[in-house]
Protein backbone atom coordinates (compact mmCIF):
# COMPACT_ATOMS: atom_id res chain seq x y z
CA UNK A 1 0.00 0.00 0.00
CA UNK A 2 1.55 3.21 -0.91
CA UNK A 3 2.34 5.56 2.21
CA UNK A 4 1.90 9.50 2.11
CA UNK A 5 3.58 11.93 4.42
CA UNK A 6 2.15 15.43 5.72
CA UNK A 7 4.27 18.46 6.24
CA UNK A 8 2.99 22.06 7.52
CA UNK A 9 4.61 25.07 7.78
CA UNK A 10 2.75 26.93 10.45
CA UNK A 11 4.25 30.48 9.65
CA UNK A 12 4.09 34.28 11.06
CA UNK A 13 2.36 35.38 7.69
CA UNK A 14 1.21 32.13 6.27
CA UNK A 15 0.71 28.32 6.77
CA UNK A 16 1.77 25.81 3.75
CA UNK A 17 0.83 22.05 3.85
CA UNK A 18 2.26 19.54 1.29
CA UNK A 19 1.45 15.48 0.90
CA UNK A 20 3.93 13.19 -0.54
CA UNK A 21 5.19 9.58 -0.78
CA UNK A 22 8.06 7.80 -0.03
CA UNK A 23 9.40 7.94 -3.07
CA UNK A 24 9.33 12.03 -2.92
CA UNK A 25 6.40 12.17 -5.13
CA UNK A 26 4.16 15.06 -4.29
CA UNK A 27 0.19 14.81 -4.18
CA UNK A 28 -1.38 17.88 -2.50
CA UNK A 29 -0.63 21.48 -1.14
CA UNK A 30 -2.48 23.68 1.12
CA UNK A 31 -2.06 27.18 1.98
CA UNK A 32 -4.15 29.11 4.77
CA UNK A 33 -2.88 32.21 7.18
CA UNK A 34 -0.74 33.58 9.68
CA UNK A 35 -0.53 30.37 12.39
CA UNK A 36 2.18 31.54 15.13
CA UNK A 37 -0.02 31.88 17.83
CA UNK A 38 1.96 34.82 19.52
CA UNK A 39 0.31 36.91 16.68
CA UNK A 40 -3.11 34.97 16.16
CA UNK A 41 -3.52 33.05 19.28
CA UNK A 42 -4.21 29.62 19.92
CA UNK A 43 -7.67 29.63 18.00
CA UNK A 44 -5.98 30.77 14.90
CA UNK A 45 -3.15 28.08 15.17
CA UNK A 46 -5.48 25.29 15.32
CA UNK A 47 -7.44 26.88 12.15
CA UNK A 48 -4.67 27.48 10.20
CA UNK A 49 -3.91 23.71 10.63
CA UNK A 50 -7.16 22.85 9.87
CA UNK A 51 -7.44 25.14 7.00
CA UNK A 52 -4.16 23.68 5.40
CA UNK A 53 -4.59 20.15 5.73
CA UNK A 54 -8.00 20.10 4.33
CA UNK A 55 -6.79 21.87 1.06
CA UNK A 56 -3.67 19.64 0.80
CA UNK A 57 -5.75 16.49 1.59
CA UNK A 58 -8.71 17.48 -0.97
CA UNK A 59 -6.21 18.44 -3.17
CA UNK A 60 -4.01 15.11 -3.17
CA UNK A 61 -7.26 12.88 -3.19
CA UNK A 62 -5.99 11.11 -0.12
CA UNK A 63 -8.01 10.44 2.97
CA UNK A 64 -6.39 11.26 6.66
CA UNK A 65 -5.93 6.93 7.45
CA UNK A 66 -3.48 7.07 4.29
CA UNK A 67 -1.32 9.37 5.97
CA UNK A 68 1.67 7.42 7.72
CA UNK A 69 3.93 9.91 9.09
CA UNK A 70 3.32 13.64 9.79
CA UNK A 71 5.61 16.51 10.72
CA UNK A 72 5.30 20.23 11.78
CA UNK A 73 7.37 23.10 12.13
CA UNK A 74 5.70 26.18 14.41
CA UNK A 75 6.15 29.55 14.28
CA UNK A 76 6.49 30.80 18.05
CA UNK A 77 7.17 27.16 19.33
CA UNK A 78 10.86 27.99 21.36
CA UNK A 79 9.86 26.47 25.01
CA UNK A 80 8.24 23.40 26.73
CA UNK A 81 5.71 25.28 28.27
CA UNK A 82 4.85 25.63 24.77
CA UNK A 83 4.20 22.47 23.73
CA UNK A 84 0.58 21.48 25.20
CA UNK A 85 -1.18 23.39 23.49
CA UNK A 86 0.83 22.88 20.08
CA UNK A 87 0.42 19.15 20.17
CA UNK A 88 -3.39 19.56 20.98
CA UNK A 89 -3.73 21.64 17.83
CA UNK A 90 -2.55 18.76 15.83
CA UNK A 91 -4.42 16.01 17.40
CA UNK A 92 -7.53 18.40 16.39
CA UNK A 93 -6.94 16.91 12.86
CA UNK A 94 -7.43 13.51 13.88
CA UNK A 95 -4.68 11.83 12.11
CA UNK A 96 -3.98 7.88 13.21
CA UNK A 97 -0.44 8.39 12.53
CA UNK A 98 2.72 9.04 14.67
CA UNK A 99 4.03 13.13 14.35
CA UNK A 100 6.35 15.29 15.57
CA UNK A 101 6.35 19.10 16.09
CA UNK A 102 9.06 21.39 15.52
CA UNK A 103 9.98 25.34 15.81
CA UNK A 104 10.29 26.07 12.27
CA UNK A 105 13.62 26.96 12.16
CA UNK A 106 14.19 23.17 12.32
CA UNK A 107 12.35 22.33 9.28
CA UNK A 108 14.27 25.14 7.23
CA UNK A 109 17.61 22.81 8.69
CA UNK A 110 15.85 19.81 7.98
CA UNK A 111 15.38 21.05 4.12
CA UNK A 112 18.26 22.73 3.75
CA UNK A 113 20.92 20.65 5.42
CA UNK A 114 21.93 16.84 2.77
CA UNK A 115 21.67 14.14 5.89
CA UNK A 116 18.54 16.43 7.38
CA UNK A 117 20.99 17.99 10.80
CA UNK A 118 23.59 20.45 11.63
CA UNK A 119 22.76 24.41 12.45
CA UNK A 120 19.78 26.55 10.87
CA UNK A 121 20.33 30.26 11.23
CA UNK A 122 17.53 32.68 10.47
CA UNK A 123 17.85 36.20 9.68
CA UNK A 124 14.82 37.94 8.57
CA UNK A 125 12.46 40.54 10.22
CA UNK A 126 14.67 39.24 13.73
CA UNK A 127 16.72 36.02 13.98
CA UNK A 128 16.90 33.01 15.21
CA UNK A 129 19.31 29.83 15.63
CA UNK A 130 18.77 26.10 16.30
CA UNK A 131 20.20 23.14 15.71
CA UNK A 132 20.11 19.35 15.69
CA UNK A 133 22.19 16.60 15.83
CA UNK A 134 22.50 12.81 13.51
CA UNK A 135 20.33 11.20 16.49
CA UNK A 136 17.61 14.70 16.53
CA UNK A 137 19.09 15.68 19.56
CA UNK A 138 17.98 19.72 19.66
CA UNK A 139 19.70 22.95 20.71
CA UNK A 140 18.66 26.95 20.53
CA UNK A 141 19.05 29.97 21.59
CA UNK A 142 15.88 31.59 22.69
CA UNK A 143 14.92 33.42 19.66
CA UNK A 144 13.60 36.28 21.17
CA UNK A 145 15.47 39.12 20.34
CA UNK A 146 17.42 42.45 21.91
CA UNK A 147 15.84 41.37 25.22
CA UNK A 148 18.06 38.77 25.02
CA UNK A 149 21.11 39.91 23.41
CA UNK A 150 20.91 37.90 19.91
CA UNK A 151 21.29 40.18 17.04
CA UNK A 152 21.53 40.41 13.41
CA UNK A 153 18.12 40.43 11.96
CA UNK A 154 16.28 43.12 10.06
CA UNK A 155 15.00 44.79 13.42
CA UNK A 156 18.42 44.95 14.66
CA UNK A 157 20.14 46.36 12.43
CA UNK A 158 18.19 49.09 12.62
CA UNK A 159 17.57 49.59 15.97
CA UNK A 160 21.54 49.82 15.56
CA UNK A 161 20.91 52.46 13.05
CA UNK A 162 18.92 54.38 14.74
CA UNK A 163 21.58 54.66 17.67
CA UNK A 164 24.25 55.71 15.24
CA UNK A 165 21.84 58.53 13.89
CA UNK A 166 21.63 59.72 17.42
CA UNK A 167 24.92 59.46 18.13
CA UNK A 168 25.80 61.66 14.98
CA UNK A 169 23.36 64.23 16.27
CA UNK A 170 24.65 64.51 20.00
CA UNK A 171 27.82 64.43 18.71
CA UNK A 172 28.70 61.22 20.41
CA UNK A 173 29.43 59.41 18.02
CA UNK A 174 31.35 60.18 14.54
CA UNK A 175 29.16 61.26 11.86
CA UNK A 176 27.55 58.75 9.15
CA UNK A 177 25.35 58.62 5.98
CA UNK A 178 22.12 56.91 7.74
CA UNK A 179 21.38 60.34 9.22
CA UNK A 180 20.64 61.79 6.02
CA UNK A 181 19.16 58.53 4.41
CA UNK A 182 16.66 58.49 7.38
CA UNK A 183 15.69 62.12 7.17
CA UNK A 184 15.24 61.80 3.39
CA UNK A 185 13.08 58.52 4.16
CA UNK A 186 10.35 59.85 6.20
CA UNK A 187 10.65 63.14 4.49
CA UNK A 188 11.89 64.83 7.89
CA UNK A 189 12.82 68.49 8.28
CA UNK A 190 16.23 67.52 9.81
CA UNK A 191 17.72 65.06 12.41
CA UNK A 192 16.13 66.64 15.12
CA UNK A 193 12.70 66.51 13.89
CA UNK A 194 13.63 62.97 12.63
CA UNK A 195 14.28 62.04 16.24
CA UNK A 196 11.20 64.29 17.88
CA UNK A 197 8.80 62.34 15.50
CA UNK A 198 10.06 58.97 15.86
CA UNK A 199 10.07 59.81 19.39
CA UNK A 200 6.56 61.05 19.34
CA UNK A 201 5.52 58.56 16.71
CA UNK A 202 5.35 61.13 13.72
CA UNK A 203 7.89 59.01 12.11
CA UNK A 204 8.80 55.36 12.10
CA UNK A 205 11.53 53.80 11.27
CA UNK A 206 11.23 50.38 11.41
CA UNK A 207 13.26 46.46 10.22
CA UNK A 208 11.34 47.60 6.75
CA UNK A 209 14.52 50.12 6.13
CA UNK A 210 17.25 47.74 6.45
CA UNK A 211 17.96 47.60 2.69
CA UNK A 212 18.81 51.32 3.24
CA UNK A 213 21.28 50.37 5.24
CA UNK A 214 23.20 47.62 3.57
CA UNK A 215 23.09 50.74 0.96
CA UNK A 216 24.69 53.21 2.74
CA UNK A 217 27.33 50.29 3.61
CA UNK A 218 28.05 49.48 -0.26
CA UNK A 219 27.96 53.73 -0.96
CA UNK A 220 31.06 53.71 1.43
CA UNK A 221 29.45 54.78 4.77
CA UNK A 222 31.80 53.47 7.82
CA UNK A 223 29.49 53.48 10.22
CA UNK A 224 26.72 51.32 8.04
CA UNK A 225 29.50 48.91 6.99
CA UNK A 226 30.52 48.19 10.69
CA UNK A 227 26.50 47.46 11.70
CA UNK A 228 26.65 45.38 8.88
CA UNK A 229 30.11 43.72 9.94
CA UNK A 230 28.36 43.31 13.61
CA UNK A 231 25.12 41.83 12.35
CA UNK A 232 27.27 38.93 10.62
CA UNK A 233 29.60 38.26 13.63
CA UNK A 234 26.04 38.79 15.96
CA UNK A 235 24.49 35.93 14.15
CA UNK A 236 27.96 33.77 13.91
CA UNK A 237 27.56 34.34 17.54
CA UNK A 238 24.13 31.99 17.71
CA UNK A 239 25.34 29.50 15.55
CA UNK A 240 28.96 29.00 17.83
CA UNK A 241 26.60 28.68 20.78
CA UNK A 242 24.20 25.79 19.12
CA UNK A 243 27.62 24.12 17.97
CA UNK A 244 28.75 24.32 21.25
CA UNK A 245 25.77 22.87 22.49
CA UNK A 246 25.60 20.10 20.27
CA UNK A 247 29.77 19.74 20.20
CA UNK A 248 30.06 19.81 16.63
CA UNK A 249 33.28 21.42 17.15
CA UNK A 250 35.38 18.97 15.43
CA UNK A 251 32.69 17.58 12.93
CA UNK A 252 31.87 17.98 9.32
CA UNK A 253 27.85 19.62 9.60
CA UNK A 254 26.13 22.58 7.20
CA UNK A 255 24.64 25.50 8.09
CA UNK A 256 21.61 26.15 6.28
CA UNK A 257 21.24 30.06 6.42
CA UNK A 258 17.19 31.13 5.96
CA UNK A 259 15.95 34.97 5.39
CA UNK A 260 16.33 38.00 3.38
CA UNK A 261 19.24 39.09 5.37
CA UNK A 262 20.95 36.87 4.01
CA UNK A 263 20.82 38.37 0.77
CA UNK A 264 23.00 41.10 1.88
CA UNK A 265 26.12 40.12 0.14
CA UNK A 266 29.77 39.41 1.37
CA UNK A 267 30.25 42.57 3.85
CA UNK A 268 27.72 40.19 6.13
CA UNK A 269 28.55 36.52 5.27
CA UNK A 270 32.59 36.80 5.25
CA UNK A 271 32.68 37.34 9.04
CA UNK A 272 30.15 35.44 9.55
CA UNK A 273 31.84 32.64 8.35
CA UNK A 274 35.00 33.30 9.29
CA UNK A 275 33.93 33.87 13.03
CA UNK A 276 31.84 30.38 12.62
CA UNK A 277 35.31 28.66 11.00
CA UNK A 278 37.45 29.43 14.35
CA UNK A 279 35.09 27.53 16.18
CA UNK A 280 34.37 24.88 13.96
CA UNK A 281 37.16 24.75 10.91
CA UNK A 282 34.96 22.14 9.08
CA UNK A 283 31.33 23.65 8.61
CA UNK A 284 29.70 24.31 5.39
CA UNK A 285 27.70 26.50 4.41
CA UNK A 286 24.34 26.33 3.02
CA UNK A 287 21.93 29.34 1.85
CA UNK A 288 18.48 27.99 2.11
CA UNK A 289 16.61 27.31 -1.68
CA UNK A 290 14.08 24.38 -0.65
CA UNK A 291 10.97 25.46 0.21
CA UNK A 292 11.21 25.16 4.44
CA UNK A 293 7.92 22.58 3.93
CA UNK A 294 9.92 20.08 2.16
CA UNK A 295 11.77 19.69 5.68
CA UNK A 296 8.34 19.36 7.46
CA UNK A 297 7.09 16.25 5.21
CA UNK A 298 11.02 14.83 5.56
CA UNK A 299 10.06 15.29 9.34
CA UNK A 300 7.11 13.29 9.21
CA UNK A 301 9.05 10.68 7.03
CA UNK A 302 11.16 10.12 10.16
CA UNK A 303 8.75 9.36 12.74
CA UNK A 304 7.31 6.46 10.26
CA UNK A 305 10.70 5.31 9.82
CA UNK A 306 11.78 6.06 6.58
CA UNK A 307 15.30 7.00 5.90
CA UNK A 308 14.27 10.49 4.00
CA UNK A 309 18.11 11.40 3.07
CA UNK A 310 17.69 9.30 -0.83
CA UNK A 311 14.30 11.23 -1.70
CA UNK A 312 15.26 14.52 -0.42
CA UNK A 313 16.32 16.36 -3.75
CA UNK A 314 13.50 14.82 -5.80
CA UNK A 315 11.09 15.76 -2.74
CA UNK A 316 12.26 19.50 -3.67
CA UNK A 317 12.35 19.54 -7.27
CA UNK A 318 8.89 17.75 -7.23
CA UNK A 319 7.74 20.55 -4.68
CA UNK A 320 8.94 23.44 -7.07
CA UNK A 321 7.83 22.10 -9.44
CA UNK A 322 3.86 22.11 -7.88
CA UNK A 323 4.56 25.35 -6.81
CA UNK A 324 5.68 26.96 -9.82
CA UNK A 325 2.63 25.28 -11.49
CA UNK A 326 0.30 26.73 -8.91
Amino acid sequence: MQKYFLGIDVGATKTHALIADETGQVFGFGVAGPGNYEAVGWDGYRAALRTSTEEALSSAGVTRDQIAGAGFGVAGYDWPVERPPTIDGIVTLELNCPFEAVNDTIIGLMAGATQGWGVGLVAGTSNNCWGRDKNGREAHITGSGIPYGEFGGAGEIVWKAVQAVSHDWSRRGPSTQLTDVFVQHVGAKDTTDLLEGMRFERYHIDSGVAPLVFQAAEAGDEIARQIIVWAGRELAGSAIGIIRQLEFEELEFEVVMAGSIFKGGSLLLNPLKESILEIAPRACFQLLEAPPVVGAVLLGMEQAGINFASVRETLIENTNTLRSAS
